[in-house]
């Protein structure tokens, strides 16, 4: 990066932020500074996106001016620089693809092989060549140990027959339920210690230190560099597991994932995966951030891990599934899964929501990139689920809400046997036909030819010298190959189906394929998707998004002024993990937020879900009455004579960002229309500019089809005229509503 501005000695050092997402097509950078003309006024904004499929990947590069030189061998100053935040899908496409860092397991001894059984869920039931995902570990090492809970859950006596513990731990009652053997403090032989649960545990079998170091140097010698350590009830009693991670970092293993510090929670089989996934994908974010921390001076390291010193320069967060930042030291593999487009939700949940009272409708994010579509819902909160499956590794770890499919700009389109399938998650074009003639065709190849991209309003960075403009003729000459296959294929028709036929109906179906994850999160779950406004945004969001609302019957549509880079704007606007250095980097007070979560289950069942009332309308403290609302929610029932048991209680620290973003979209909207400054666009009228607007040919849904003299503005086209569409440009972005 370079951050030279002009002028450039008026730039004051730690006042540059920027806020990089590197998506798999596109590396999008948002960045802001001091007005040097009003420096106590707004900040000045630098937007850049660069399509990593054509420049070397990881390399960010700001520019403040298009003569800015492309040295991307020399070390980038960092002496003005705030703060550099990065989402990344580097951890999620080594999932997807199985490239993460070799590792090996030690567990238990006796558990070998229960990942691999795993919980014995079936989610195709009625496939009949079901493939099931193989594990992540290459090597497995049983752990000579064992420890062991007294007492058992479901004991109707089980306070009277519990072992009581003082404040200080020693034991002062011991277990006198079944399974006694009328002689040991527990129910067998073994001492028993107070877990961090406050549960009994009964160590029945030390850990055999010599053992386990030979066995850890056998596996170094091998050529592993990452263990996953997962030991029974570690959860509640973690010494063993810490014992066998010293020894790993003493052998010289560069990563030790041990599932007591990563996911200190009840299911074994969740833990493992979760911490196997984490020795998985942590060291490939490691290498990213080598390399990443190597094209800059030394200062933006030293400021980064040695924050809380007040050293060096600026520093450099990321953003977690979650939603939250949190700093290189915690961003692992496991919280990096939705990186990337959590940043986006962010941004369109605090851009797109609208809070006055009265006024609140729930908002749905559509967000198209060029690998795939992500899709969320936010209704006043962020969604948040806390086990996730993602390639089929089942990982337990806070995550936003967002269904992905695998439709976006570079997604490959095909034509077989018939019928347009469009594309497979496998295929995602590394360079569209337009962009490098004799690549595959793609979706933004279909937007192009009818006439929904404009090649006028494109840099010329594509081809082979990274210098020409899109090539509209290589994508008509690749559609008018598979026409020709369409129409063969299709004898006995009355008419051949003309080339933009052809092409948008590969529109048509990656605009249901796009609507689907939608009614998954609506209608499935009960809301009404036409209730909602529709927010959309990514590079190619702008191409679908009204085709799509009149797919759902949504009526109202935002599009943010920086929706094309908005996972990136997310990141300028989230909020910080509140950990002891919030108060050194100035949040407090009003601007620090708890929220205690408990995991709760009816007895019995196996099914846990994360309550906070207030998420759902109840008092702060009335966790029963918040978890059968909850459960009702999910199931349509509660077990009204079944106890309830707390599995886990989460506690989540925030520190808010930015105070207040000032008046909404929806409250700059009522002032246009308060002021009789609304334009519709409606019957080719066009808004009351001096300025002439230009016209293209673009090709419209059936029946319009393709018109020729389409009127072309500067920030909004025409879009149909088959109804009324009233599109207002404020300051924060285009409001669209559809109203017949």
């Amino acid at each position: 990066m370079s951050f030279t501005t002009s002028p450039n000695d008026r730039i004051p050092d730690r006042s540059i932020r920027i806020c990089a997402d590197r998506g798999g097509t596109f590396c999008d950078v948002h960045a802001s500074y001091p007005d040097p003309e009003n420096p106590a006024g707004e900040r000045k904004e630098l937007v850049v996106k660069l399509c990593t499929l054509l420049h070397t990947p990881g390399l960010l590069r700001f520019e403040t001016h298009p003569t800015c030189p492309r040295d991307r061998n020399r070390q980038k100053d960092t002496q003005r620089a705030d703060y550099i935040r990065l989402s990344t899908t580097i951890a999620t496409n080594a999932l997807l693809e199985r490239k993460g860092h070799k590792h090996a397991l030690l567990i238990t001894k006796g558990f070998k092989d229960l990942l691999l059984i795993g919980n014995q869920s079936r989610p195709r039931i009625f496939d009949l060549n079901i493939k099931r995902p193989g594990v992540l570990y290459s090597k497995v090492v049983e752990v000579d140990e064992r420890v062991t809970l007294v007492g058992y859950t479901s004991d109707p006596q089980a306070e009277n027959h519990a072992v009581k513990f003082d404040e200080d731990g020693n034991i002062i009652k011991e277990y006198s339920g079944k399974g006694w053997d009328g002689v040991s403090t527990g129910e067998g032989p073994g001492k028993v210690v107070r877990g961090i649960s406050g549960e009994a545990v009964r160590v029945m079998k030390e850990p055999d230190v010599a053992q386990i170091e030979k066995d850890l140097k056998k596996l170094y010698d091998e050529g592993y560099r990452s263990v996953a350590i997962i030991l029974v009830h570690s959860y509640t009693y973690p010494e063993h597991e810490q014992i066998v991670g010293e020894i790993a970092k003493k052998v010289g293993f560069d990563h030790v994932s041990e599932s007591s510090k990563l996911v200190p929670m009840i299911k074994m089989v969740l833990r493992g995966v979760s911490s196997t996934a984490d020795a998985y994908l942590t060291p490939i974010l490691k290498q990213y951030l080598d390399g990443f921390f190597g094209g800059f001076d030394k200062s933006l390291r030293e400021g980064t891990f040695n924050a809380e010193g007040g050293q060096g320069g600026g520093r450099v967060e990321f953003m977690g599934s979650d939603g939250g930042l949190v700093d290189v030291n915690n961003f692992s593999g496991m919280k990096s899964i939705l990186s990337g487009p959590a940043g986006g939700v962010v941004g369109y949940a605090l851009t797109s929501w609208d809070s006055r009272e009265g006024k609140k409708v729930p908002v749905i994010g559509l967000d198209v990139g060029g690998t795939s579509t992500d899709v969320s819902r936010f209704d006043g909160r962020y969604e948040v689920v806390y086990e996730t499956t993602t390639a089929g590794v089942t990982i337990q770890s806070p995550q936003l809400d967002i269904n992905t499919v695998a439709a976006g700009g570079g997604s490959c389109l095909t034509f077989r046997n018939g019928l347009f399938p469009g594309w497979s998650g496998e295929c995602r074009c590394r360079s569209w036909s337009c962009m490098l003639p004799g690549g595959p065709l793609a979706v933004t190849d279909a937007n192009l030819l009818l006439g929904r991209l404009i090649p006028d309003f494109f840099p010329k960075i594509f081809g082979k010298s990274e210098r020409e403009p899109l090539d509209v003729d290589a994508s008509r000459t690749s559609f008018e190959r598979v026409a020709r296959e369409v129409n063969e294929s299709l004898e006995g028709r009355d008419h051949e189906l003309s080339l933009d036929e052809v092409v948008y109906g590969f529109i048509k179906v990656a605009n249901e394929t796009m609507a689907r994850p939608i009614r998954s999160l609506t209608e499935a779950r009960g809301y009404a998707t036409g209730k909602h406004v529709l927010a959309s945004f990514g590079g190619a969001g702008g191409q679908h998004a009204c085709e799509i609302a009149k797919l759902l019957g949504i009526k109202t549509i935002v599009i943010h002024r920086h929706s094309s880079i908005l996972s990136a704007y997310g990141l300028a606007l989230a909020d910080r993990k509140v950990r002891k250095e919030l108060g050194e980097q100035g949040f407090s007070g009003s601007r620090v937020k708890v929220e205690r979560m408990l995991n709760m289950r009816f007895e019995g069942t196996d099914t846990s879900l994360m309550v906070l009332p207030e998420a759902v309308g109840c008092e702060a403290q009335d966790y029963l009455e918040a978890f059968k609302r909850v459960y009702k929610a999910e199931f349509g029932f509660v077990l009204e004579d079944k106890p309830v048991i707390v599995d886990d209680v989460k506690v989540r620290g925030i520190g808010k960002t930015f105070d207040d973003l000032g008046p909404s979209i929806y409250a700059e909207v009522e002032q246009l229309y308060q002021a009789n400054k609304v334009v519709n666009l409606h019957r080719g009228m066009g808004p009351k500019e001096k300025a002439e607007p230009k016209r293209y040919s673009v090709y419209f849904a059936p029946p319009k089809g393709r018109v020729e003299d389409t009127p072309v503005y500067s920030l909004a086209m025409v879009i149909d005229e088959t109804q009324t569409i009233v599109a207002l440009v404020t300051s924060q972005g285009l409001y669209i509503k559809i109203e017949g």
